[in-house]
């Protein structure tokens, strides 16, 4: 768990994802039309990093998209935030992009 919070916390954007995941590579997709360019780290191999996300709170725990260090939520989360219009803010105060 230690290692996910380190690493949720040392960049502005982080996404948690798998490589088999078409909603992992839409968020991701999503964040680079936004302009961010976020961490990005597959668990595809590391059921540890995956249970420490579930731990943590993320349900479902792929993809966990987190914000300034904070965790923001899966693929529906992130959507909503995005349609009403305080992701592009939440990426702006975190400075994940410079408007």
């Amino acid at each position: 768990m230690d290692r996910v919070t380190y690493l949720a916390s040392n960049k502005a954007a982080v996404i948690f994802t798998k490589s088999s995941c078409c909603m992992c590579h839409s968020i991701k997709a999503l964040f680079y039309e936004l302009g961010a360019s976020p961490a990005i780290h597959e668990v595809d191999h590391d059921a540890d990093m995956e249970w420490a996300l579930k731990r943590l709170g993320c349900n479902p725990a792929i993809p966990a998209v987190f914000i300034g260090g904070k965790y923001v939520g899966s693929a529906r989360d992130v959507i909503s935030l995005h349609v009403d219009g305080s992701l592009k803010q939440m990426l702006i105060e975190a400075r994940a992009i410079w408007f």
